[in-house]
């Protein structure tokens, strides 16, 4: 399990060491074990500011979220709901950031340091989370996405056609995502349309966990199969118009005679 310094859980959570002493003073936050004189936190402390998180995201103020807090508390250990909040939290994906300063970036895209349209196409990385800033340089969050699309771009693609493709399957493949995740509480819940219960948390954990990778492995599947069928009709009617057209434009002296 990890463990982690005030500082460092604020910083995994997205908040600052003032907010966690907050959390803490309210009776949000259980108090860290002490080594020393030094706070030492769990993976069990980052989910639960990571729940506060989803709460105050949904309008819930602080007080009403110790209330609700204290009745889960009272009603089932915790740990059940903070288990379900980092199945829900964690990430997906094991990728690592990276970070590229500038000149790595331009380089990696082969762009004109000296071109008007670079401050544009930055911005537009930046808006849809290819690029994060930090300082003088950019956090990746995913390395492999932004090589995809470097690939894409060394392959003559323009970058803003490449921002409108990943704009189209962000669209396309959330709503993949919507049917998994109403599959997992329809079916984690033991029923479709039932309010979730605390009886029902641990469950649906272990049902997520479960359909992870049945989810990528499903999709990968899929679109492999959709994608090669897809590629033959399009190439096929590519090489059929091709083939009339060459018959078309062929002077008669050309074409074979019958039989020959």
């Amino acid at each position: 399990m990890s463990v982690f310094r005030i500082d460092e859980l604020a910083r995994a959570a997205g908040l600052t060491a003032r907010n966690v002493r907050a959390y803490q003073e309210r009776g949000l936050l259980p108090p860290p074990r002490l080594r020393g004189r030094t706070g030492l936190y769990d993976e069990s402390h980052l989910a639960r500011l990571r729940l506060i998180g989803q709460l105050l995201g949904r309008g819930y103020t602080l007080a009403v979220i110790a209330d609700l807090l204290s009745a889960w508390e009272r009603g089932r250990d915790l740990g059940d709901l903070l288990g379900l909040e980092k199945v829900l939290t964690d990430p997906w994906s094991d990728e690592l950031p990276a970070y590229l300063t500038d000149r790595e970036l331009i380089e990696m895209f082969g762009l004109d340091p000296e071109a008007d349209d670079l401050p544009g196409l930055l911005a537009e990385a930046q808006e849809r989370g290819f690029l994060e800033r930090e300082g003088d340089r950019y956090r990746v969050p995913s390395p492999q996405l932004l090589q995809i699309g470097a690939d894409l771009a060394a392959a003559g693609i323009p970058l803003r056609d490449v921002f409108a493709m990943s704009d189209r399957l962000h669209e396309d493949l959330a709503v993949v995502a919507r049917r998994f995740v109403r599959f997992a509480i329809d079916h984690g819940s033991q029923g479709p349309g039932r309010f979730l219960t605390r009886d029902d948390v641990p469950e649906l954990a272990a049902f997520i966990q479960r359909l992870r990778p049945l989810a990528f492995s499903g999709v990968e599947v899929i679109l492999a199969r959709s994608m090669q069928n897809e590629m033959r009709g399009a190439v096929g009617d590519q090489i059929a118009l091709e083939i009339r057209r060459a018959i078309q434009s062929a002077a008669p002296g050309e074409q074979a005679e019958p039989g020959g």
